[in-house]
Formats: C-alpha cells, sequence, structure tokens
C-alpha cells in the first residue's frame, strides 16, 4: 500500500503536470524519465519526484537547451551532483547564440525594408521569373 501512495500513474502526473501522456512516454522513451513499474492493467508508474523532474524538463527547454543536453544534466543530477556548472556554461553559449541570430535577423529587416521601400507595381509577366522584384539582384 505504502509503494501505491508514492507512485503516480500517468495520467495522473499528465494532469498535474500538464504533460501530454504521450510526451511522457517520449521523454521515457529517450531516457529523461523512467518509470517505476507499471499497474495490473499495464498503466506506468511513475515516482514523486516526476513532477520535478518534468517542470525542470520544461523550463529548460524554453530557455533553448535540447533535450539531448537536459538529459545529460539529468544523468549528472541522478548520480548525485548538481549539473548547474554545466547548465551555465550551456546558457552562455546560447546568449552567444542568441547574439548572432539577432545580428542576422537585423540584416535580414534592412534587406525587407530596402526592398519594400523600392516596391514597384509589375505587369509584365514572364514565364521564367516568378517575382522581379524579388528575384533582382
Amino acid at each position: 500500500m505504502l509503494l501505491q501512495e508514492k507512485t503516480k500513474q500517468i495520467g495522473t502526473v499528465a494532469k498535474e503536470s500538464g504533460v501530454p501522456i504521450k510526451t511522457i512516454r517520449y521523454y521515457e522513451e529517450v531516457g529523461l524519465l523512467k518509470a517505476s513499474g507499471r499497474t495490473e492493467g499495464g498503466f506506468r508508474l511513475f515516482d514523486s519526484d516526476v513532477l520535478s523532474r518534468l517542470h525542470f524538463i520544461k523550463r529548460a527547454q524554453s530557455l533553448g537547451l535540447s533535450l539531448l543536453e537536459i538529459k545529460y544534466f539529468l544523468e549528472v543530477h541522478d548520480q548525485g551532483n548538481l549539473p548547474c556548472d554545466h547548465i551555465k556554461e550551456k546558457l552562455q553559449y546560447q546568449l552567444v547564440v542568441i547574439d548572432k541570430r539577432i545580428q542576422e535577423l537585423l540584416i535580414l529587416k534592412q534587406e525587407l525594408q530596402g526592398l519594400l521601400s523600392g516596391w514597384e507595381a509589375v505587369t509584365k509577366n514572364t514565364e521564367t521569373i516568378i517575382c522581379p522584384i524579388i528575384q533582382k539582384d
């Protein structure tokens, strides 16, 4: 009876976490979560810490970390260590990637503004050119 109280069925985990059952199954398949067993009816059972793990996974994803990176952090945690230094390193790298992407987007914005500011109506139709305005160099 005590084991039953500490574990949660997958449907309960999904409801309490807001994470769909299909996603929870996938996380188990890729090694982010571990079911502690199954009910007689075949439903997965998870330990009570599953909600904390799911919250961590979702938060880490929202910060741009990949599931592979998150899996590594969870493995470090499961070995009894805090993965904070590893996470900090990845988040610092995320900032570099974001800064680079911002620069690329600013260049794209300038290109689009220039293209739109010189927009002219085109009436001549050719078979080889789809839109002469965006296809001119």
